[in-house]
């Protein structure tokens, strides 16, 4: 070290010191500096500014964890004997921190004295001799419901805490895992993955959601894989031997009604409820009779659900049914084709489906991207989600309507506020993003400062997460260059004034890889632009669907490069953007996005083409081939969490690891990416 780096060092320690002394110096901020000075081989100071903070926070709750670290650091510098008085003070204040039981154990058998190192190892011993089977799962079963209430709550973080614990202790348990990832996202806090000596990152990636795993990348074979996975667990292998498979009934061409079932927990206030209840109402009832089996939490006074139960045939709640006896239910009433809108989201049942109570069963609306299952056979897409060349990544039949985002042009939307009303500045160039804080990924974050540190005269609008969500993301704003008063945070507002005051931004920015669905139908039905780029997945392509169905294609850029060059551009050039909002406006009332009664005729269309083909017995069976290989492969590429990658790179890296595989154990070849030869 040369002198000046040394006086560096030494004007360090003393600043730590002082802030050590003063009570000033946080828990966490200690231990970096500990640790930075430990690998820089200072580790004399490190051992010095423990110490001074020992003395100083006497009544600090993490003391003990000090006095770990400390006798480590000790130790390293050869102090046995300091390393050992250090360890007992530690499990003076925590008698049962396993940790400094083995370590104090191993500095008594480094010192010779075996029988005191065993003897100490034994006092552990007796410590966890209470940790029988059943007491770690009810443990484990506490844990988990702490963490499921508190994220009901909103209590963000201390459901993330309490999870953490619950993974630590079983991380061969997926429940508190696949919440975890998902608090994780919620709170913004990245990398989402964030590995202990007690839990892999693949292991978390193995408990995900496909919801969640949807947010985190743009992989739709590793998707329909999960979703495969996940069904298997989720919904198993019922006892299906009461339940005969249900044999179409003949219709075409006979003048009867086909018997269409929709099933769904949010045929209510909510943004599926939204989209579907003008589509129920425009439905042809000479040509179909309309089920809705609504399994959700009691809506009453709904405005949605009443206009709901108003256009359909026959409304059933089935929430408080089983899932055996709500299939019972549906095949009583001889549903011809059942309509599953939830998929994998909350409150899904989708166990019902695999009682088979329809001869037809389809994956529509509710959830992006496959089911994976081996009883759903269709799925309602558009051909700008899913192209011909991606259908090997869904296991379904894939029927395409014009758009797959249908919308409600009954909406109310309330007067357009000022932008002081909205708590905007008047003449900034407001960005906007109104997705949930879920979708923004680090890399999506990353994107949106490059495009305002090249454009100061503008602002970031988002909607508000919590107090330490939105607090987290001005902080990382600030490390990038941008101040943090440059991002506003919009409060929740009924929804009538929320489609209003979106109306006063510039331009909507979009999330990667899942971009908006309804948010994006929201801002162009109220004339405000929606910038986008396509990724491979159902999640990641959805949003430039909508764009290209409102009549505005080059507001679809080719990749995030683009995507940032184009975002500065229209701040820089307003009069670019008002050309595209006028586009916009002229489009509207005859745009795809807004023809509901063409969408609704398609829709029809297509329910007759599915049961055709079951009347001639060609129902389609679900492509499940190899799906386990894929998991395994696609959970190693998946970690690579490579955020945009072309469709030819991404085709070649599974090529390339499916030939591994099949080098060392044969695989069979399937219609996807391991086809045969001659295929």
């Amino acid at each position: 070290m040369n002198d000046l780096s040394a006086s560096k060092s030494i004007s360090a320690l003393a600043g730590m010191l002082e802030l050590a002394r003063t009570q000033k110096l946080p828990f966490n901020d200690l231990f970096q500096f500990a640790e930075s000075r430990s690998v820089a081989g200072l580790k004399a100071e490190a051992a010095e500014i423990y110490k001074s903070w020992i003395a100083f926070n006497e009544g600090h709750p993490f003391l003990h964890l000090v006095y770990f670290n400390y006798s480590v650091t000790l130790r390293q510098l050869g102090d046995i004997a300091g390393s050992i008085h250090a360890l007992r003070a530690c499990l003076k204040l925590d008698p049962k921190f396993g940790p400094a039981h083995i370590n104090l154990g191993r500095a008594f058998e480094d010192a010779g004295i075996a029988t005191q190192a065993i003897q100490q190892w034994r006092t552990l011993v007796e410590l966890t001799s209470e940790s029988t089977a059943d007491r770690i799962s009810h443990r484990l079963m506490a844990l988990q419901h702490i963490g499921r209430v508190m994220e009901n709550a909103g209590l963000l973080e201390e459901a993330e805490t309490a999870l953490w614990q619950a993974m630590e202790l079983r991380p061969d348990k997926t429940e508190a895992g696949q919440h975890w990832s998902a608090v994780r996202q919620r709170l913004c806090t990245w990398p989402i993955l964030a590995s202990s000596d007690h839990v892999s990152k693949r292991q978390q990636i193995d408990s995900m959601s496909p919801l969640a795993l949807a947010c985190f990348s743009d992989d739709p074979l590793f998707q329909l894989a999960r979703a495969y996975r996940y069904n298997k667990s989720f919904v198993g292998r019922p006892d299906i031997s009461g339940f005969p498979r249900k044999a179409p009934k003949r219709k075409v061409g006979t003048g009867q009604r086909l018997r269409v079932g929709y099933v769904s927990s949010d045929l209510r206030d909510h943004a599926v409820g939204f989209a579907l209840r003008e589509v129920l109402e425009l439905h042809d009832k000479e040509s179909v009779e309309i089920y809705a089996y609504y399994c959700g939490d009691p809506a009453p006074n709904d405005a949605t659900q009443a206009r709901m139960k108003k256009a359909v045939d026959c409304w059933r709640d089935i929430a408080m049914l089983n899932d055996a006896e709500a299939a019972r239910q549906i095949a009583g009433d001889d549903i011809d084709i059942l309509i599953d809108v939830n998929g994998y989201t909350k409150s899904a049942r989708t166990k019902i489906f695999a009682y088979r109570p329809a001869p037809v069963i389809v994956n529509f609306c509710g959830y992006p991207g496959s089911m994976g299952s081996p009883f759903h056979q269709y799925m309602i897409t558009d051909g700008h989600i899913v192209p011909p060349e991606n259908e090997i990544y869904y296991s379904e039949k894939v029927l395409r309507i014009a758009c797959c985002q249908p919308i409600d042009r009954k909406r109310v939307i309330a007067d357009t506020p000022s932008r002081a009303e909205a708590g905007l500045p008047e003449d900034a160039f407001v960005f906007a993003c109104f997705n949930g804080m879920q979708k923004i990924t680090e890399d999506t974050f990353a994107q949106w400062m490059k495009i305002l540190v090249a454009t100061p005269g503008s602002v970031l609008w988002l909607l508000s997460g919590n107090d330490s969500t939105d607090q987290r993301l001005r902080k990382i704003a600030e490390s990038a260059g941008v101040a943090p008063e440059r991002l506003i945070f919009a409060p929740k507002a009924p929804n009538a004034r929320h489609l209003a005051r979106i109306a006063v931004a510039d331009l909507f920015l979009d999330t990667f890889p899942y971009g908006a669905h309804s948010t994006a139908a929201d801002a162009l039905t109220v004339g405000l632009p929606v910038l986008t780029f396509p990724g491979k997945s159902f999640a990641a392509r959805f949003c430039h669907s909508i764009v290209a169905a409102a009549g505005i294609p080059d507001l679809i850029c080719t990749d995030p490069e683009d995507y940032v060059e184009k975002a500065i551009g229209f701040a820089k050039d307003p009069a670019s953007l008002g050309r595209v909002k006028q586009a916009l406006k002229d489009a509207r009332e005859t745009s795809v996005l807004r023809d509901i009664p063409g969408l609704a005729r398609r829709l029809e269309e297509l329910l007759w083409q599915m049961q055709e083909e079951c009347e001639r017995g060609e129902t389609p069976v679900p492509d499940l081939r190899n799906l386990d290989v894929y998991y395994d492969i696609g959970a190693e590429l998946v970690l690579e969490n490579t955020t945009f990658r072309d469709d030819a790179a991404y085709r070649q890296r599974y090529r390339e690891k499916l030939s591994e595989w099949h080098d060392f154990s044969a695989i069979p070849h399937d219609n996807r990416l391991w086809t045969a030869p001659d295929a």
